[in-house]
C-alpha cells in the first residue's frame, strides 16, 4: 500500500543548484502568442477560452465530436480529447497556477509516461531516498508519486491539491504545449517531453483502449479502423505529429527549459538518459556517484522488468475522479521497440511513416 504523498523533490545536496534554477531568466511576458495546429493562437492568459464551471459541460457539448474510439472524442484547439480529459484540460487552463521552479513531464498517452515518471522521480529524489529497499518507487506506483496536472484523482484515487505541494513540484501532463497555461512558458518552467515511434504508439494505444472497453462491457476498434483514424490525426490527444512538433519546436527554441527525449533512446542507453535528466533537473551526478555506478543503478530500478515485477503493479490501481478504476497492470504491455511489426502489415507501417515524415518535414524531427 502506497502511503507516500506527492511532494517537493528538492534534495539537500541540490539546494544551491535549484536556487539558480528557480531564478533563471524567464522569457519576456510579452512574447508572441504560441501558434496552435491550424494557425490558431493563444494569448498570454491562463483563462483564455476556459469557461466557468457552470458552463463547462455546455461548452464541451457545443464542440465538434466524432465516434470511432470506445468513447467519442471532442475536438478543441485542433486536438481530440475524451470528454472527461477535456474537462480537466479546461479546468487546468483556468485554475492551475504554475510556479517558476515547476518541472513538468509531458507525454502523449502510451509513449512511456510511467517509465519517465519513474526515472525523473528517482533521479530528482536520490539524495533524500537513496537507492534502497524501501525506496518509494518500490511500494508506490509512479502515477502516485508524480501527479497529473489535468487528471484529478489519478494518484491512486486521491485528489491531490497541487497548490498545497511544496516547491519545487514534479508534475505530469498529456496536454499539448499550446494548451498548457501560458505561465508555464513565461515563467520558464522546465519541461521534459518524451515521444515514441508512432507505429508502436498506435499499437500500444489500441491495446490500452480495447482493454478499457472490455472492462466496461464494450468493444474497441479493429487495427484497421484504429490505423485509419490515427493516420487522419484522429486519436486521443492527437494528431500525434502536432503534439510532438509543438514540444520539439519549443525544445529547439528553448533548450535550457525543454528537454526532448525519445522512448527508443532510453531503451538503447538508459544510463545516458539518467545523466541527461540529472543535469537538466539541476542535480547532476557527482564524481562519487559516477564512480559508484548510480546511473546504471537508477536505470535498473526504473527498468520495465523491475517496474512490472513489483507487487504494487499487480494489486494497485488508478482512478479518474471516482468514476473509473484502472488496475496498475493495464498501463504495462511489452515495453518493446518495433513490436508494431507483429500487429500491422509492412505496408501499413510504411504508409504511417510517410504521413509522419510529411507532417514533420523541415522541422528536424525524425522517427
Amino acid at each position: 500500500m502506497c502511503s507516500h504523498q506527492p511532494a517537493s523533490w528538492l534534495s539537500i545536496h541540490s539546494q544551491t543548484k535549484m536556487a539558480s534554477f528557480a531564478s533563471s531568466p524567464s522569457p519576456a511576458m510579452d512574447k508572441p502568442a504560441a501558434a496552435a495546429p491550424g494557425g490558431a493562437t493563444h494569448t498570454e492568459s491562463s483563462a483564455v477560452d476556459a469557461p466557468s464551471d457552470e458552463s463547462l459541460k455546455d461548452f464541451i457539448s457545443s464542440l465538434p465530436s466524432r465516434e470511432g474510439w470506445p468513447k467519442p472524442l471532442i475536438q478543441y484547439k485542433g486536438y481530440w480529447f475524451k470528454p472527461r480529459m477535456l474537462e480537466g484540460v479546461l479546468r487546468t487552463r483556468r485554475a492551475f497556477l504554475p510556479r517558476a521552479d515547476d518541472v513538468v513531464l509531458a507525454t502523449q498517452p502510451k509513449c512511456g509516461t510511467t517509465w519517465l515518471k519513474a526515472l525523473a522521480f528517482t533521479v530528482a529524489t536520490r539524495s533524500r531516498h537513496g537507492l534502497v529497499a524501501d525506496h518509494p518507487l518500490l511500494t508506490c506506483y509512479p502515477h502516485h508519486l508524480v501527479p497529473y496536472i489535468e487528471i484529478p484523482g489519478a494518484a491512486g484515487g486521491r485528489v491531490v491539491n497541487l497548490g498545497a505541494l511544496p516547491s519545487p513540484r514534479l508534475l505530469a501532463t498529456h496536454m499539448p504545449m499550446s494548451l498548457l497555461p501560458p505561465e508555464t512558458r513565461s515563467l520558464g518552467c522546465r519541461v521534459v517531453y518524451l515521444c515514441r515511434d508512432p507505429k508502436d504508439t498506435l499499437v500500444s494505444r489500441l491495446h490500452f483502449e480495447n482493454k478499457l472497453a472490455a472492462r466496461c462491457g464494450g468493444v474497441g476498434p479493429s487495427m484497421d479502423d484504429a490505423f485509419g483514424m490515427f493516420c487522419e490525426g484522429f486519436s486521443p490527444y492527437g494528431p500525434f505529429w502536432d503534439h510532438c512538433l509543438e514540444y520539439w519546436e519549443e525544445s529547439v527554441a528553448r533548450p535550457d527549459t525543454i528537454l526532448f527525449l525519445k522512448y527508443e533512446e532510453i531503451k538503447l542507453d538508459p544510463a545516458r538518459v539518467v545523466r541527461r535528466l540529472a543535469s537538466f533537473l539541476g542535480v547532476p551526478l557527482t564524481e562519487q556517484e559516477e564512480s559508484s555506478g548510480v546511473a546504471d543503478k537508477v536505470a535498473r530500478m526504473c527498468s520495465f522488468e523491475s517496474l512490472t515485477g513489483l507487487e504494487v503493479k499487480q494489486v494497485g490501481g488508478v482512478s479518474h475522479g471516482n468514476r473509473v478504476h484502472f488496475d496498475n497492470s493495464v498501463f504495462y504491455r511489452k515495453g518493446e521497440v518495433g513490436d508494431w511489426v507483429n500487429h500491422m502489415s509492412r505496408e501499413m507501417g510504411e504508409k504511417l511513416d510517410r504521413i509522419v515524415q510529411q507532417k514533420l518535414h523541415g522541422s528536424g524531427l525524425v522517427f
